[in-house]
This record gives structure tokens, sequence and C-alpha cells, in this order.
């Protein structure tokens, strides 16, 4: 055999020796899209393990990965209808719902975290009739209850939170959902018209 025989026989090996990395899966999803039970299992072998690695490269946490995994695996066997071939592979159809679920998580996860942050500063947060009661050593309550009506709602937030209740500047931010940079400018003002109002000394 010739150099150049063995050259074609070693390139119809290799050709035929590479797996298609989706064999039939177009086809399964057709036969899922009608309720076959058979192919959903074959989609099932065939798109799991990509799945699964897709979702925990986003989420990270392992047992939240796996119940992803499993939602998306239920969303496939549900919506498959609605699967074209014409857009796209059938791989790439599944992990794109796989990234969108684990996106939907993850968001869902923050917004969580930040419902809880804000209730966690609302409890530290006092009344306004506590405030005054907390300053009564040095003012008159009424003078500073009737100096804080003067301030604007925002001031008068601001400047109970940071200064009366101890909260940092971010958190004031965070708890009344303004930018820092507006917190610090009504603090300043606010302060500077209480302290007007109350006749302190600069």
């Amino acid at each position: 055999m010739t150099s150049r025989e063995e050259n074609r026989v070693n390139q119809a090996l290799q050709i035929s020796g590479v797996p298609s990395p989706e064999p039939d899966l177009q086809e399964l999803m057709v036969l899922v899209a009608r309720g076959d039970q058979d192919a959903f299992a074959k989609v099932y072998d065939a798109v799991s393990g990509p799945v699964l690695g897709l979702v925990r490269s986003v989420l990270r946490d392992p047992a939240q990965s796996e119940e992803v995994a499993q939602e998306v695996l239920v969303e496939v066997w549900r919506t498959a209808p609605r699967f074209q071939s014409s857009r796209g592979s059938a791989m790439n159809w599944v992990l794109t719902l796989a990234h969108h679920r684990a996106v939907d998580r993850v968001r869902s996860a923050e917004a969580s975290a930040a419902r809880e942050h804000k209730a966690a500063l609302l409890d530290r947060t006092p009344a306004f009739d506590e405030v005054s009661e907390q300053v009564e050593t040095r003012l008159e309550r009424e003078q500073v209850r009737r100096c804080l009506r003067t301030l604007s709602e925002l001031q008068r937030q601001s400047v109970t939170l940071a200064y009366y209740r101890g909260l940092t500047y971010r958190e004031v931010a965070e708890l009344l959902t303004v930018p820092l940079g507006t917190i610090k400018t009504r603090l300043r003002d606010g302060l500077i018209r209480l302290r007007d109002c109350l006749g302190v000394s600069a």
C-alpha cells in the first residue's frame, strides 16, 4: 500500500470514527413534541449533562443547580412543540432554556436578598417619637419635632436614619432607594436647616 493510499484510509477512519454530537436529536424532539416518552428518555440522556454544566456555571451552588436542571428538563418535555429546527439545533434550544432559567434563579435570589436586607434595616429604624425621646436630654422635644417638620420628607428621613439611628450614608441610600450623592446633599441641607431652626451656633 502506497503512502497516498494509507493517508486515504486513515482519513476515512478518522471521518467514520467521529461521532455526531447530537445523534438524531432533532428527530427525537419531533417525537417528544408528540408525547413520545421513549424519545424524551433519549433526549434526557443526551442533554442532561450539558444542561447541568451550564446551569452550574451560572449558579455555582450544586443543590440549586440540580434543582434548576430538573426544571429545565421538565420544561423541555412541556414545551417541545415550540422547538423549530429551522431556527437552530435542538441542543442550542435546550441550552438556551437552561441559561434563561438559571439567570431567572439568580435574579430571584438577588431580589429576595435585597428585600430581606431592607426589612432588616426597617426593623432597626425607630419611630419618629422614639427619635425625639433619644435627644430629649439635649433639646426640648417639641422644639425638635417642630424643627424636624420644617425639613422636606427626604431630609427628615435622612437625618433621622443617619444621625439619630446611626445608619451609614450607604445604608440610608439603600433603605430609601435614593442615590448616595443625593442622600449626602439632603443630609447636609437638612442639618443646616435644623441647626438654624434650633438656634445652635455653628
